[in-house]
């Protein structure tokens, strides 16, 4: 039974950063990675297989830097793990030993077992998995009718895609008042409507699923709260992810709240040797210092970094105090992003703030080609100053400025700080120098403490 001095389960962007980082760090180390797939794939790149790339191996994603950094890579399936014997099986049969494991597992979507018809065939997921992927994309190309059922950031950027077939008639279905809503302030998600819709989408808020129906076994429509029957092809259930622990707790792992595995700031399990890492592990929100449940490649490859400095000791003291979550996605060629704690998050924590808003081009003068509106909003700690959350939407500027963003907020930046924030403006890349949207929005952000204290 050969032994490794570190051994991940998984073979996503955590499992393959987590073993990058490690295995640089620690060069006299071996190790393993045992993944369930040969291919995998770029998991925020699935949605545009469907049209914009076109091609499922468009949006491969292969261990080859872990590979290349040293580490070695098992295509099988773990389905048991001994703790005190530091032992794991595969389903293939095969034995290992570990001086530290990682579980890399990732996540699940959730399966609606409370809707009735939600077994019948025609039913898809939007699974991780380039053979599911795969075989998925020849069903949407062959269908003419789909519902796509909850709409974050998954569900509205493939029914975006799918829409972008002429021939198809695509419904998104979401039970809250707009789509996008855990993730942006209601004015940007009610921008978020219009868009999804101006590409063809027809798009049904504030309604509920009431059962899928069939007929022979197979689904044909999906009936909604308000009366509504869809015809349907093809449905696809996009109504959350949950981490992939299943094996974690039949090992013994404990769980939280959410079903993932409890780890401290530097990713350690309560069990010594034992990490978690990405979507199936436990995250804390930065601000709120609540338990979230926050699964992006981002957050997932920022942990995992930190993990692979810290598997034999800590080398980075305290790199990781929270998840920040940074979302952005774009439809219809608009870009929106929000990083931190936005409106509905600070008040559902009882954090009190206060907003700041501006709006200009993103090029200066505004006649140049390829400019567009540029809008950004801060929010702020009225009595500190502190920005703790902040959103924007425009064009393709706004996805790197709402990293800016995320910055200011990880490192404790006040709105007094960020407007003496020194810039490098051009007329073809930015915002006016005199009236830079960042700035802007924090000038506006001071007004209203100052008149708040007076």
């Amino acid at each position: 039974m050969k032994t490794y001095d570190v051994i991940i389960i998984g073979g996503g962007p955590s499992a393959i950063i987590t073993g990058v980082t490690g295995r640089k760090q620690n060069p006299d180390k071996s190790f393993l990675m045992l993944k369930e797939e040969e291919k995998g794939l770029v998991p925020c790149g699935i949605p545009y297989v469907f049209h914009d790339l076109g091609d499922v191996d468009k949006n491969m994603m292969g261990p080859a830097p872990f590979v290349a950094a040293g580490g070695e890579v098992v295509v099988d399936s773990v389905i048991r793990v001994d703790l005190e014997k530091k032992q794991l099986q595969t389903k293939s049969g095969a034995e290992f030993c570990y001086n530290k494991l990682v579980f890399a597992t990732g996540s699940k979507p959730v399966v609606p077992k409370f809707i009735p018809g939600y077994d019948l065939q025609g039913i898809e997921y939007i699974h991780k998995s380039y053979n599911y992927i795969k075989s998925l994309k020849e069903k949407t190309d062959a269908a003419t009718n789909i519902v796509i059922i909850g709409a974050g950031f998954i569900g509205v950027e493939m029914a975006e895609q799918l829409a972008k077939f002429k021939d198809k008639n695509v419904h998104l279905v979401e039970m809250l008042p707009h789509v996008l809503c855990a993730a942006f302030s209601e004015k940007l998600s009610v921008i978020a409507d219009t868009a999804i819709q101006e590409q063809g989408v027809k798009l049904h808020t504030s309604t509920k699923v009431t059962e899928i129906v069939g007929h022979e076994g197979k689904a044909t429509g999906v009936k909604l709260s308000d009366g509504q029957v869809l015809s349907a092809d093809l449905v696809i259930m996009s109504i959350g992810y949950k981490p992939n622990t299943d094996l974690a707790k039949e090992t013994g792992l404990e769980l939280n709240c959410n079903q993932a595995i409890v780890v401290d700031n530097y990713m350690r399990s309560p069990v010594k040797d034992v990490f978690a890492v990405g979507d199936c592990s436990q995250n804390i929100g930065f601000i709120t210092g609540r338990v979230d449940n926050i699964m992006l490649a981002s957050t997932a490859t920022a942990e995992a970094r930190i993990l692979g400095y810290n598997l034999f000791e800590i080398n980075l003291i305290r790199t990781f105090s929270g998840t920040l979550s940074v979302f952005s996605t774009e439809i219809g060629g608009k870009v929106l992003a929000s990083a931190g704690a936005i409106q509905q998050t600070a008040e559902a924590a009882g954090i009190s703030y206060i907003v700041g808003e501006f709006e200009d081009v993103d090029r200066h003068p505004e006649g140049l080609p390829g400019a567009s509106k540029l809008w950004v909003s801060l929010v702020v700690s009225p009595d500190t100053g502190l920005i703790i959350g902040g959103e924007v939407c425009g064009g393709k500027s706004a996805g790197e400025l709402i990293n800016v963003i995320g910055l200011a907020i990880q490192k404790g930046v006040t709105a007094y700080e960020l407007v003496s924030y020194q810039i490098g403006t051009h007329p073809l890349l930015t915002t006016a120098p005199t009236k830079y949207v960042l700035i802007k929005a924090a000038e506006v952000a001071i007004g209203k403490m100052k008149t708040r204290k007076n």
